[in-house]
């Protein structure tokens, strides 16, 4: 878990100190994919399964955020 924790932050210093867009863009994914893990592993830890439906909700938050930012990026326009 302390593996993760790390990624984690490492992933925030790409988030702040990034060079370009889509590396910051990149390191958002990667911290939403970090934090996925977090929960998993906590809710195993724990035993409960509440953990396992927030960490469902975080990817799917991810996944769209990730699109539409990347899409914003190569088009400066979201809706077609």
């Amino acid at each position: 878990m302390h593996v993760v924790g790390v990624a984690l932050l490492l992933a925030l210093y790409r988030l702040l100190k990034g060079p370009s867009v889509p590396d910051r863009i990149l390191a958002l994914d990667t911290m939403f994919v970090c934090a996925i893990a977090l929960l998993v592993l906590f809710g195993m830890h724990l035993g409960t399964a509440v953990y396992f439906e927030a960490a469902l909700v975080i990817a799917m938050l991810g996944f769209v955020g990730t699109v539409v930012l990347s899409k914003y990026v190569m088009r400066r326009d979201i809706v077609e």
